[in-house]
């Protein structure tokens, strides 16, 4: 079955996320589209950069706004496999990001569960390709226990 737009994007985002795990950094990945072209892609670069802020979103959208020259997303669909925490939602308001389309829910750290606003006009979509983005998280934190 041919994958959905949705679905092609969240591969890309997965593909970022292999590569933070990779680097043994959390498995967070990141791709910005507008107009149908991707923008911005980016992983977790927390343990890399000795940075708590440089998360997969925060660079992604970092990387957008430098790409189109704006402060503002509008017109622009974040893909993330992993739900926003609340430090990300913030960027997403405040870059107010059209779409954001994330895959795995975060029960503890989300920015739902916190009750974090996003931007009005955001819309949200969960849940697309969450198994594969749950794995990858799963792989970390057993390899992480060894």
């Amino acid at each position: 079955m041919p994958l959905n737009e949705d679905e092609l994007y969240m591969q890309m985002a997965l593909d970022q996320a292999r590569k933070a795990l990779g680097e043994g950094e959390m498995p967070v990945g990141a791709v910005v589209v507008c107009g149908g072209r991707v923008v911005a892609k980016a992983h977790n670069q927390v343990e890399r950069l000795r940075d708590a802020t440089a998360h997969a979103e925060i660079l992604a959208l970092t990387a957008a706004m430098a790409h189109l020259n704006a402060k503002y997303l509008p017109d622009c669909t974040l893909y993330v496999t992993l739900e926003p925490c609340s430090m990300c939602s913030g960027a997403l308001y405040w870059g107010k990001v059209g779409r954001l389309v994330y895959g795995a829910a975060d029960e503890q750290r989300g920015y739902a569960h916190l009750h974090c606003p996003l931007h009005p006009k955001t819309e949200v979509v969960s849940g697309v390709l969450e198994q594969d983005a749950r794995k990858l998280i799963q792989q970390f934190f057993k390899e992480r226990r060894k």
